[in-house]
């Protein structure tokens, strides 16, 4: 099987303080056909002595003052050349193996357009906080309730963001969910139960000093697609559409997660310190202590996230993706 060149594209700014371990989570990966770019906001935190020390292991990598996050990404990938494409932020680590994943994935399906799995919530240390169950794409959901579907762990074809658009250089928060939708509305999709990247938390995050502004940008996203996604009852009982959504898709992760998986979500949400073990991997056991390392198996208990699994709660309409924080690259406030 040929394997398809995969290309990454990080946005960053002054976040050296977890630059390489994005980079590391993507190098070594040891995906053979990997093209990875790196585009910088003109850091002066040291992130550009980072990128130095790996500039012979990056396809392209620059560092100068751009238009932003949005902006950064959309220089990346029109220097991408892969088949396949995914966006990274400098604070955000891939869990190993999942670019082989996804490799085999559209290898092997040249229909599939967008290839999607689980999420882990980790704090500054590495630490686990949470997780989010890779649940059956509905598009419904995700525009209607919360972003089930998350950058961090999505994969998508180059032709389809050829045909779709790239990013929304208008767009400073919610174009994650402005990029999602579209794949969603235009691609074929198939997903793993398996968990393919971490979403950091962390105290530089600038989501909550930007509440106003997610609220108006996922305003223009409700109002740009909302001819294009149905609601899920009659437009009688539109008031009730957000709740038969949450709760089909709490009936889907109930039939599909294992109890482990539940057991921790309760206990977490119980401030119970459960252990990071029974969230490893499905498909490949073992997925989140070689993520954590020697850092340790699990944080103080958190109460992260709804336990259906969806979308971790914050300022953006009841989520928080890659876009809440700045550059979502993680620009401090």
């Amino acid at each position: 099987m040929t394997l398809p060149k995969i290309s990454i594209v990080t946005p960053s700014f002054n976040q050296a303080r977890f630059l390489e371990r994005t980079l590391r989570s993507v190098l070594e990966q040891g995906y053979p056909n990997l093209e990875y770019i790196v585009i910088d906001g003109g850091s002066t935190d040291g992130s550009v002595e980072i990128l130095r020390r790996y500039a012979d292991r990056l396809a392209w990598w620059e560092s100068a003052p751009d238009g932003g996050q949005s902006n950064a990404l959309n220089k990346g990938f029109a220097r991408a050349t892969g088949e396949v494409l995914g966006w990274l932020n400098s604070d955000d680590v891939y869990c190993p193996g999942a670019l082989a994943q996804a490799g085999r994935r559209f290898a092997a399906n040249r229909a599939l357009d967008v290839f999607y799995g689980g999420l882990y919530l980790i704090d500054a240390e590495d630490r686990l906080l949470d997780a989010h169950w890779a649940g059956p794409c509905d598009l419904r959901y995700t525009f209607h309730v919360g972003l089930d579907i998350h950058q961090q762990a999505l994969f998508w074809r180059r032709e389809l963001m050829d045909r779709i658009g790239g990013i929304d250089e208008a767009m400073h928060f919610s174009m994650d969910v402005d990029l999602i939708v579209r794949l969603l509305l235009h691609g074929r999709t198939e997903r793993t139960r398996d968990y393919l990247g971490s979403f950091r938390v962390h105290d530089e995050a600038k989501t909550a000093t930007i509440e106003a502004l997610s609220k108006e940008e996922n305003r223009i996203i409700q109002t740009r697609y909302r001819d294009q996604v149905p609601l899920a009852v009659p437009p009688a009982f539109a008031r009730w559409n957000r709740a038969a959504l949450s709760a089909r898709r709490i009936a889907a992760v109930l039939a599909e997660a294992p109890a482990a998986y539940w057991a921790f979500k309760l206990g977490r949400r119980l401030g119970l310190p459960v252990p990071a073990s029974w969230l490893y991997s499905r498909e490949r056991p073992g997925t989140a202590e070689r993520l954590l390392g020697p850092r340790g198996r699990r944080a103080p208990a958190r109460r992260l996230g709804p336990p259906g699994g969806g979308a971790a709660p914050g300022p953006r309409g009841g989520r928080e993706g890659a876009g809440a924080r700045a550059r979502g690259r993680g620009r401090g406030a």
